[in-house]
């Protein structure tokens, strides 16, 4: 094995921060350039030095051995402080514990009963649109996801105000979390206007699903959703304490919310920029749904409308890297990785190889059509990790995503407003901030039943 000293390193690196202001600024492609580098390429930010995996083959060994290549490192370390130590944020040693216990909460028979809730939700946001209404797409597909994690998966009504806030909340500790991960943590701790924002803004949340959880304990009644779940939960011979549950809480609401309401958003940009494919999803939706609201009895007919979200979960992947911490010195694409380093692995990165993906700059989701998938497109597609690692609610975002979409283009055409300039926001998960578009009736102006 070849010591890690003798990987090469990203250009680009300025004296005491290092590559930190390319992660902040242009992280997405920054993160693509470095392939071109070598299969593992050393990154600095600030004092630290992290390895970057370029290669599909070396992600798949880091996200298969999760003892090994534990969670941690710059992300997960910044984001616990924010979200605290959920499923989706726990090391190795509390991961198997965690997953056997809220693994029912998102099998096949939970999937089907949140599914009415989120055709519920759909509508209760696009029905409100007028014909002409200029929307921001971001916040209305968050308004979407998260009154459905909220009836879903919290079981639990808030007010429009409560809501709202939470909405606020989330988005300041998303930003937060990811511009922290290139603070040194004595500036993180500082009474920055910034930092007390993020720590307000984490208390609020925290408050607000205690307060839930008090009514849950006080009611005395057993629900069918993930609360539920947790608070019915004694593993061990122990009941998780009320900070464990926000935990979980915290991370799902956040999860939930944000990744899905950004792959949405990001599906009807990419729809508006290509014709055929608005002309396709039309199609299907008119022909699958005929005027029907969309539900998860035409979820397996909606073929097109998911390719389309597999395609931008490609193109656009909600988080565009995350860190893991090795916990033994190992091997890794032939070079000695001592105990300590921090690993980032990117989807984007993998989604945008022309080895792993054929022209993977061109929104395509044709690509998907029922043919054999490659060794390297099978390695490389990772929008919700892999491993044991990979992400449990996978399918509950994916059959949201689906049937948001369907219930969108059959009821609406959505087009750019002239002059918006879209670009990828730079928090934890990749969104499309300035997405404006104006929402027309498709009834109204082309006759269609919906």
């Amino acid at each position: 094995m070849t010591n890690q000293a003798s990987i090469p390193r990203a250009p680009g690196s300025f004296p005491l921060i290092g590559h930190a202001p390319s992660l902040l600024r242009s992280p997405l492609s920054f993160l693509s350039s470095l392939a071109s580098h070598g299969t593992l390429v050393r990154v600095q930010i600030g004092p630290m030095t992290a390895l970057v995996v370029c290669d599909a083959q070396l992600t798949r060994q880091v996200l298969l051995d999760d003892k090994v290549f534990d969670k941690g490192g710059l992300l997960y370390d910044r984001v616990r402080e924010g979200f605290g130590n959920g499923l989706a944020l726990c090391p190795h040693s509390s991961h198997r514990r965690q997953r056997r216990l809220i693994q029912p909460v998102f099998n096949r028979e939970s999937l089907a009963r949140y599914a009415d809730t989120m055709t519920e939700m759909i509508y209760s946001t696009i029905n409100g649109w007028v014909d002409g209404q200029t929307i921001d797409v971001l916040a209305e597909m968050q308004e979407v996801t998260a009154r459905t994690i909220v009836a879903s998966i919290l079981g639990q009504t808030f007010t429009e105000n409560e809501l709202s806030a939470m909405l606020r909340d989330f988005g300041t500790l998303s930003r937060g979390s990811y511009r922290r991960m290139f603070l040194p943590p004595s500036m993180a701790k500082l009474p920055t206007p910034g930092n007390r924002s993020y720590r307000a803004a984490r208390a609020r949340l925290r408050q607000t699903l205690t307060a839930a959880i008090l009514t849950r304990r006080s009611g005395g009644t057993t629900y069918k959703d993930l609360l539920g779940a947790l608070l019915e939960a004694s593993p061990e011979g122990e009941r998780l304490t009320d900070d464990e549950v926000v935990d979980q809480a915290m991370i799902f609401f956040f999860a939930g919310m944000e990744s899905t309401a950004a792959t949405l958003a990001w599906s009807l940009h990419l729809i508006a920029t290509q014709p055929d494919v608005e002309v396709a999803l039309h199609r299907e939706v008119d022909a699958v749904l005929a005027g029907a609201p969309a539900t998860v009895s035409f979820l397996a007919d909606l073929a097109y409308t998911r390719k389309i979200i597999t395609e931008t979960l490609r193109f656009y992947p909600p988080g565009s890297l995350f860190t893991r911490v090795t916990t033994a010195q190992t091997d890794l694409g032939g070079y000695e990785i001592g105990v300590g380093t921090t690993i980032i692995c990117s989807p984007y990165l993998m989604h945008h190889q022309p080895t792993n993906f054929s022209a993977p700059y061109v929104f395509d989701p044709s690509r998907w059509n029922e043919t054999p998938r490659t060794e390297a497109e099978r390695a490389s597609f990772i929008p919700f990790g892999g491993g044991p690692r990979k992400c449990i609610g996978d399918n509950f975002g994916m059959m949201q995503a689906v049937l948001a979409l369907a219930a969108i283009a059959s009821r609406w055409k959505l087009t750019p407003v002239p002059g918006a300039k879209v670009r990828a926001g730079v928090r934890t998960v990749v969104n499309p901030q300035g997405l404006l578009m104006t929402a027309a009736s498709r009834c109204a102006h082309d006759g269609s039943s919906n």
